[in-house]
């Protein structure tokens, strides 16, 4: 059972917040993409299951996605949102916590103006009620905010995190000294995953090719090791660089020399493990 453990829908129709959409440069993105397109795609390279993750900060957009996993069986789970900062927090989780679809929470970190918004006080409240209901957080960070996986382990040792697209390193520049040191102290709590994707678009768009993109995997595995890796495609955000086929192949290549056991949690069982997949 090979899962994706990143990807996103959306239909612009709907009354979220899609202004970034018509930026020129997500111009190739700014079409509807449902789980019928991703299905096609999936089907292609060979993938069975997703994990929708959330691109609003709308407790509707969760409602829309989990109406969508009651339809379609591939999908796995959705992570979804809920105002962490809150003092109804705890309620809101309550609504999505009994849908057994529902899996996780992410808040688009990456956005805020704060770069300390993580670690403010009312947030630190919501993560401890994730962290009392056992439900797991995505960290959405930019290199910037990395520093911040460390602290976030420390405090919350029993909350489950995962660092989505390795913190977007600068892999169009190879840059490793401004964001090693952080994934590595991040990777040192066992609390701590980290979701191998989103990479390809954080490299040369029109030029990239795998042996830019294997630097940052291979110090993820030395780091988190297999079992705390898991693939995501994030398509259809992807496709501004690639393919749905060309992410998963290249990550299949840079995986090839390890055993059938380790390949078997990077592409399903990691997955399956941290967000308690039915």
């Amino acid at each position: 059972m090979i899962i994706d453990a990143h990807q996103h829908f959306w239909q612009r129709s709907l009354p979220f917040d899609y202004d970034w959409l018509d930026s020129p440069e997500h111009q190739p993105i700014s079409g509807d993409y449902l789980p019928e397109d991703l299905a096609k795609e999936m089907a292609k390279a060979g993938v069975d299951q997703s994990v929708f993750v959330q691109t609003q900060h709308n407790l509707d957009e969760n409602r829309w996605a989990l109406e969508l996993a009651n339809h379609y069986d591939f999908i796995a789970g959705i992570v979804g949102w809920v105002d962490l900062a809150s003092l109804n927090c705890e309620e809101q989780l309550a609504e999505f916590r009994e849908h057994p679809k529902f899996v996780g929470i992410r808040h688009i970190t990456q956005g805020e103006p704060d770069d300390d918004f993580i670690i403010r006080e009312p947030v630190k409240r919501g993560l401890a009620v994730l962290q009392k209901h056992e439900v797991p957080f995505d960290l959405l960070f930019y290199v910037k905010h990395l520093k911040h996986a460390k602290t976030l382990a420390e405090e919350f040792p029993d909350l489950p995190m995962v660092i989505d697209h390795l913190a977007k390193p600068r892999i169009k520049k190879q840059v490793l000294d401004d964001w090693e040191a952080n994934f590595r102290a991040a990777a040192r709590h066992e609390n701590v995953y980290c979701k191998l994707s989103g990479m390809v678009t954080e490299a040369d768009w029109n030029s990239w090719k795998v042996d830019d993109l294997r630097p940052y995997v291979e110090i993820a595995l030395e780091c988190f090791g297999p079992k705390r890796c898991m693939f995501g495609s994030d398509w259809p955000v992807c496709e501004l660089a690639a393919t749905y086929s060309e992410v998963f192949e290249a990550l299949k290549e840079q995986t090839s020399q390890l055993s059938d056991a380790e390949q078997a949690d990077i592409f399903g069982n990691t997955a399956r493990r941290f967000y308690k997949l039915g």
